[in-house]
């Protein structure tokens, strides 16, 4: 009921600030005034009224699926002009990946985006590679798109015509601030707070470009372990709030996960944990999600169980259609936690089945050799706290 309530709330302050913001445009651009059009408005039949809102939005959900495929296109057009390759192309869970020289199609979502373009990094030393146009691009796009809707303005269209331009304008003129001015949201940077990161930060471009490379190569198949050891080596200093900064250590500590060093994975992970409220929330969760498995793996049934509350519950099962390592930790909590060895059996039989249908696959057979391990070779022997 809550949630419905802050949707009614919202969708109503959408209205009206629609309304608001419709009127003044209108009183700039035609003869109307401010007051003629709120006349106008309140001897409108209602159900021209609501015929309208609904092309409202309408207008906006379509507005807002093309511009955010231009934005990333944005993205996909600077970068490989910047000598960057192309790895995946997403769209809400819509994914476009490159695998073996052939696209194909996979469905993967990351909470709080609504699409997103990985490209590989040009090999060239980390200080020459190219990060401005790559980040830009999305609002550069934004901005040409709503360059190319002003001219409608001064032109006489159909009402609901006009109500879809003078929309399409609003809601790219939004994506275009929310993405053109440096800002964190949730914690995580935009593409304008990236870009001037990355130029005056070597150690956030560092975890930029590693982020994409072993990205790159998950997609390709290769597993964590596999991977050159020097990408992971762990800085002395890092600003936990930064999300590129932190991804190197939590890289680090998912690469000892796959070398099956669990003690010392869970040292890593408990580190990260303990600066967790300055980590932004989408990390807290995944370092959650790694100490549950580690936790349970190491013999420490208590501190899982103090982790594994509802929401993170929640989480785990709803990404576990799309990423491997949930089902990992489903299989351990299965194994461990809840002793029953059949369903743990189960779940790697479900992703043994379903492998080829995940998006990184080098996640894949890392993920499945774990599991292998904990339910074929390893018993939980706890030894000062530690395996």
């Amino acid at each position: 009921m809550k949630a419905i309530l802050k949707l009614l709330v919202g969708v109503a302050i959408g209205i009206t600030a629609g309304l608001f913001i419709a009127a003044n445009l209108i009183a700039c651009f035609t003869d109307t005034t401010f007051a003629e059009f709120i006349t106008k408005l309140k001897s409108t039949d209602f159900g021209e009224m609501m015929l309208a809102a609904g092309v409202g939005i309408l207008a906006f959900l379509i507005s807002q699926m093309c511009l955010i495929i231009l934005h990333e296109t944005g993205h996909l057009v600077c970068g490989l002009l910047s000598g960057y390759k192309f790895m995946s192309f997403r769209i809400f869970s819509l994914t476009f990946i490159k695998i073996d020289c052939r696209l194909r199609i996979r469905r993967y979502s990351i909470a709080g985006t609504g699409g997103q373009c990985l490209l590989t990094p040009p090999v060239l030393p980390l200080e020459k590679i190219p990060t401005g146009w790559y980040n830009f691009g999305g609002v550069l796009f934004n901005i040409v798109a709503l360059l190319a809707v002003v001219p409608l303005f001064f032109v006489k269209l159909n009402p609901f015509l006009s109500e879809c331009v003078v929309i399409f304008a609003l809601t790219d003129a939004m994506l275009i601030l929310l993405n053109g001015i440096p800002m964190k949201v949730s914690g995580a940077g935009n593409d304008a707070y990236n870009m001037l990161l990355l130029r005056k930060n070597p150690l956030a471009k560092r975890g930029f470009v590693i982020a994409l490379r072993s990205n790159a190569l998950l997609q390709q198949g290769v597993r964590p372990k596999d991977m050159p050891q020097d990408w992971f080596a762990v800085p002395e200093t890092i600003n936990y709030r930064d999300q590129l900064e932190v991804s190197i250590p939590m890289m680090a500590a998912g690469c000892l996960i796959d070398e099956l060093r669990y003690a010392d994975a869970r040292t890593a992970y408990e580190n990260l944990n303990n600066h967790k409220d300055e980590i932004i929330g989408l990390y807290v969760k995944e370092i959650a999600c790694e100490l549950v498995f580690l936790r349970l793996i190491c013999g420490d049934i208590d501190g899982a169980k103090e982790l594994l509350d509802e929401n993170l519950k929640r989480y785990i099962k709803t990404y576990r259609k799309v990423m491997s390592s949930k089902e990992r930790i489903l299989c351990a909590i299965a194994l461990k936690l809840d002793g029953n060895r059949k369903e743990a059996t189960a779940i790697y039989g479900e992703v043994k089945k379903r492998r080829q249908d995940y998006l990184l696959q080098g996640e894949v057979d890392s993920d499945l050799a774990i599991m292998s391990d904990i339910l074929t070779h390893r018993e939980t022997i706890e030894i000062n706290g530690t395996l």
